[in-house]
């Protein structure tokens, strides 16, 4: 009876995402997230440093001039989804658009800390603030109503852009939008894709490191980075963009590229 039971078990069909190797590697990344001071300190440190450079700009009479704007990703920016990454852990399952978009349409998570203070300080100043994220549009009224409680500012269908069915996963498009109308003053995000094509571009680690170089002035003045340890074009580029790869494959891949002496 115990061996026809092991064997239905086995037989049981896997939902996607359901049967997958071991995840211990992501528990460190998601508890940083969720339980180090350090994380929350670097949040604050990026939101305070835009506002240093936002009120550095604000001074400049721009009278009769295209309308300030600065422009966000959302998640891991200004949305913190650690607890959708642990309850992946918990589970035994990797990211699957299935899990993602039910999470997306509960709206339920929560804020990056200083985000909501500091856009709304820059809302108060007239400044047009654009949510660029490559949520899609099936998740976008669960995204505005997650933002809307937090009590971001101007969520609207103007200023929540989503990748839509026509776009690729590239934002320029979006960005150039945005940037054709208004003076942006700074662009905040998790992962270089979300500055410039330049970054998009870059699929290697070292072609990704090599970007950073060529335009390392603009960070801390015109691009803001906010950590994000758990996911991420950083770790694409470690598994050579392919999505194929096997659980115990991408752990191989992690492992080569240690460095170590």
């Amino acid at each position: 009876m115990g061996a026809i039971l092991i064997l239905a078990i086995n037989a049981t069909p896997q939902t996607p995402g359901q049967k997958q190797a071991d995840k211990e590697y992501e528990v460190g990344a998601v508890l940083w997230q969720q339980s180090s001071g350090e994380h929350r300190a670097l949040a604050y440190q990026a939101f305070a440093l835009a506002k240093i450079m936002l009120d550095r700009d604000l001074r400049i009479n721009r009278r009769g001039k295209l309308r300030r704007a600065i422009v966000v990703d959302v998640d891991e920016t200004i949305l913190d989804n650690s607890a959708h990454e642990a309850w992946l852990i918990k589970n035994h399952r990797s990211y699957n658009p299935q899990d993602w978009t039910e999470w997306c349409n509960r709206a339920e998570a929560g804020a990056v800390p200083g985000a909501v203070e500091f856009l709304r300080y820059a809302n108060s100043h007239g400044v047009r603030v654009f949510y660029i994220t490559n949520r899609k549009e099936i998740e976008k009224d669960g995204t505005a109503r997650n933002l809307k409680k937090l009590g971001f500012p101007e969520v609207t269908d103007e200023t929540l852009l989503v990748r839509t069915d026509k776009d690729s996963s590239s934002k320029e498009p979006r960005r150039l939008g945005v940037s054709g109308k208004y003076h942006v003053v700074l662009l905040m995000g998790d992962d270089l894709n979300d500055f410039a094509e330049v970054f998009e571009q870059s699929k290697t680690v070292a072609s990704r490191i090599e970007a950073v170089e060529r335009n390392r002035a603009q960070f801390g003045a015109h691009f803001i980075v906010l950590p994000n340890p758990m996911y991420g074009h950083w770790e694409d580029a470690i598994y050579g963009n392919n999505a194929k790869l096997t659980e115990e494959e991408k752990a191989a891949k992690r492992r080569d590229q240690l460095k170590a002496n």
